[in-house]
Parts: structure tokens; C-alpha cells; sequence
């Protein structure tokens, strides 16, 4: 049953990780007022890759990309999702802080074997930046630890259907902002989209990846902005009773998310680092005294 749990969870993942990206593309295209591709061109795209040709650059650089996306799979095994949650028994956001290290570890890995000069600017950036929101993150985490007084990321939704989402009491409402404005620096989307900057650096990262390379990289980005938006759902939205309501609370923080892309400008890189350590870090921060002092 454990088994046939993970492999329902990682289909639901990967189909809202896929829709979100095809969404996300149609919505741009309306607010720039263009007709846009069809909602489904992710799934066409991936495997459109697949089928065509691929170079590697080495045993270090297929290793890397599958560590990379292997880390944001195992990461969806860890967030309860309704009624399902596979690992509930083995870790919680401990656990969930150290495997997301594997992404940027994964792509490092990766393009470094392909030494292309501008994979080591996309790389570097995206350490930079994942140490500036990590410090707020790890603030949020610990506000949240103390305040249910547990780690398992399944009790604090069990308490939350309790009583009041996390979102929603004050002890942890400046938290729960602090996340949201961290969580575009998590995915790397605008204003954080300087890891790949097409027109810097020539998509950073994704410089030297073509074919099946270029799709796993795909299915790791939809992933990982599954990961993402569902954290916060499970930890301040209180996550939910079955998937579809699950996937409801996603969607409504993956539009905010979409119009603050739509938005804001690229952040130069001392700029994101300025941002991420000033305003999300003093409300994560002051939060966390909040939590002290009322518990």
C-alpha cells in the first residue's frame, strides 16, 4: 500500500507540477495580451524531448540532472497530500531542509562537468540565492516547530483541521507572509528568475541541456514548484481533507504568484540578496519572537 501511495503521489505531483507550468505560460500571454501556447504545451514539449537527440558531457553530467530532479521527487513523499503521506513516520521539515539542498547540489554537479562559463554564473547564482532565502526559511521553520511543538509536518495539519489555519492566528501570520515572499526566490520565478536570465547568461543552467537532459530538467522544475507551493499549504493553509481541495489552495497561491511574475522586473543578484535578508528575514524573525513570547 506504501508503495502504491507513492506512485499515486508522484502522478498527482507530476500532473499539477506540468498543469502549473502550461498555466502559467497561458496566463503571461493574456496579461501581455497575446493568445499564448495551449495549456497542455509542457506535456508536448517533454515529449517532444525525449525524442530527439541528446549530448552528454560526461558520466557526472547525466548524474547530476537525475539527482536534481530524484531529490524533488523524494521531497513530494514527505508532504501529506489529503489523506496520503507515505514518509508521515520518517522525517519532516528537518528533513525536507536538507533534501532540498540535492537540487542546486544536483545542477552544480551537472554543469560543472559541461564547463560552460555561463553554467558557472547560473550556478553560482542560484547557491547565492538559495543561502539568502534559506536563512528566512529555516526562521519560518523554526517559528512553525515551536509553536505546534513537533516537527511532523502531518500533526501540524492535523491541528491546524483542529482549529485555526497557521495563516489565519496571529503567532504565526508574519511567518506565513514571510513564506510567501520567499516563495518566488524558491521556484526562481521573476523577480528571481536570475538563474537562468536568457538574456545574460543565456538560460544559465539549462545552457548545455538538450533533448531527454532538457525534459528531466523540466519535470524537475514542475516538481519542485509543486514542493514548494504545497509547504506552504500544508503549513499554513491547513492543508486538506482530500487531493481536489489540495490542489484548490494550490492553484489560488500559484495565480498570486503568476501576477507577481507578471509584475516586477529581474532582480540583479545583490539586489535579490538585499530583498531576501531584509524584509522576509525581520518578519520571519520578529515571528519567531512572537511565538517565543506567546507560547
Amino acid at each position: 500500500m506504501i508503495v502504491l501511495e507513492m506512485l499515486i503521489l508522484v502522478i498527482l505531483a507530476l500532473a499539477i507540477g506540468v498543469f502549473f507550468l502550461g498555466l502559467s505560460r497561458k496566463i503571461m500571454s493574456r496579461i501581455h495580451w497575446r493568445y499564448g501556447p495551449p495549456i497542455t504545451q509542457p506535456i508536448i514539449d517533454i515529449i517532444k524531448l525525449f525524442n530527439q537527440d541528446s549530448v552528454s558531457h560526461g558520466s557526472l553530467f547525466n548524474f547530476g540532472i537525475i539527482l536534481s530532479l530524484a531529490g524533488s521527487i523524494v521531497m513530494v513523499f514527505f508532504l501529506p497530500m489529503g489523506a496520503m503521506c507515505p514518509m508521515s513516520s520518517s522525517g519532516g521539515m528537518l528533513v525536507i531542509l536538507y533534501i532540498m539542498l540535492l537540487g542546486p547540489l544536483g545542477l552544480a554537479l551537472s554543469g560543472g562537468e559541461a564547463a560552460n562559463p555561463n553554467i558557472s554564473i547560473g550556478i553560482s547564482r542560484k547557491f547565492i540565492l538559495a543561502l539568502s532565502y534559506e536563512v528566512p526559511l529555516l526562521l519560518i521553520f523554526l517559528a512553525v516547530m515551536t509553536h505546534y511543538g513537533t516537527i511532523s509536518i502531518v500533526e501540524i495539519v492535523k491541528i491546524q483541521s483542529a482549529n485555526l489555519w497557521s495563516f489565519a492566528s496571529l503567532p504565526l501570520l508574519l511567518s506565513g507572509i514571510a513564506y510567501l515572499l520567499i516563495l518566488p526566490a524558491l521556484l526562481g520565478e521573476r523577480p528571481f528568475e536570475l538563474i537562468k536570465a536568457p538574456q545574460e547568461i543565456s538560460s544559465g543552467p539549462m545552457a548545455e541541456y538538450g533533448g531527454k537532459f532538457l525534459a528531466l530538467a523540466t519535470l524537475q522544475h514542475a516538481f519542485h514548484t509543486f514542493v514548494g507551493i504545497s509547504l506552504f499549504v500544508n503549513l499554513f493553509l491547513g492543508g486538506a481533507s482530500n487531493p481536489g481541495y489540495f490542489f484548490l489552495k494550490m492553484l489560488v497561491v500559484f495565480i498570486l504568484l503568476i501576477f507577481v511574475n507578471a509584475v516586477f522586473p529581474r532582480f540583479r543578484i545583490d539586489q535579490a540578496i538585499k530583498y531576501l535578508w531584509k524584509w522576509p528575514t525581520l518578519l520571519a524573525f520578529i515571528g519567531l519572537i512572537i511565538v517565543v513570547i506567546v507560547d
